[in-house]
């Protein structure tokens, strides 16, 4: 499917009638406001053989228009201002979020965690797309009940990349969002632990100054974000990084069963 050029300011979220796509569509609801743009809620149809029964694709739409008729009912539901834009494509929902990342300011994604055997075996449609889509990527962890999705740190990628200035434009832009601080990772390897904090301030100086009401605590992850986040008991609620991390969205995201050790947060992956 083909978009019309003026249609690439919108904010898309993947529907597939599941509770963690809603709760990634309510999610997306300030992303979308905050551009002043549309949120977009897709729902991708399979694709089935020529010769299959009518009665299946029927179903297909069926199941389709009322996973949409869902979330667009808990988006008004939140009673925030947001025009929404439905559509069903035809597609794998991987394949289906992929072009759309071609027209969008964002993609979101839902999930309550991704299971590590599937993403090896099969993939997974918020990997995938994570790793391929030609915009930001954030895949929104379903917690358990009651918790508080904007509560925690925004924890994000710091270092001497090329691209780190997009991932800490986002970054900062998502604390004053969600009125969250910010956990500075520096990735650097450096010395025996200790935190670069000249680097640190070099680098974090434009944006601290831009936004001067986000907190900002600096942390040594020196093996990386993904192994920083599974075993910081620092309470995080969204990481921010760089495409490169992009393979890493099913460990920061965390596994389906998270009673035993990190349970996992969104992540959000930003490309330069």
């Amino acid at each position: 499917m083909s978009l019309p050029q003026s249609s690439q300011q919108r904010v898309v979220v993947g529907i597939d009638g599941s509770d963690a796509a809603i709760n990634a569509a309510k999610w997306a609801v300030t992303e979308a406001i905050s551009r002043d743009v549309p949120l977009r809620l897709v729902h991708a149809i399979p694709q089935r053989e020529p010769d299959g029964a009518a009665n299946d694709a029927s179903l297909d739409i069926e199941y389709g228009q009322a996973a949409l008729r869902a979330a667009c009912t808990a988006v008004n539901a939140m009673g925030t201002p947001v025009k929404i834009d439905t559509d069903l494509v035809h597609g794998s929902p991987a394949s289906v979020l992929i072009d759309e990342s071609d027209y969008a300011a964002m993609i979101c994604i839902g999930s309550i965690g991704i299971d590590q055997l599937a993403r090896r075996i099969l993939g997974s449609t918020a990997a995938t797309v994570a790793e391929k889509a030609h915009c930001p990527v954030a895949v929104i962890r379903h917690n358990r009940e009651g918790a508080d999705p904007n509560s925690g740190w925004v924890a994000v990628v710091v270092d001497d990349s090329p691209g780190n200035d997009a991932v800490l434009e986002h970054g900062f832009r998502e604390a004053r969002l969600r009125d969250a601080p910010i956990l500075a990772m520096g990735v650097w390897r450096w010395g025996l632990g200790e935190i670069p904090y000249r680097q640190l301030d070099d680098r974090l100086r434009r944006w601290v100054s831009e936004y001067r009401e986000v907190n900002v605590l600096p942390a040594a992850a020196r093996s990386g974000a993904a192994e920083f986040l599974s075993g910081t008991d620092q309470s995080v609620q969204l990481a921010v990084v760089d495409s490169s991390d992009a393979d890493q969205v099913a460990r920061i995201v965390g596994p389906i069963n998270s009673h035993f050790g990190h349970e996992g947060c969104s992540v959000l992956v930003v490309r330069s």
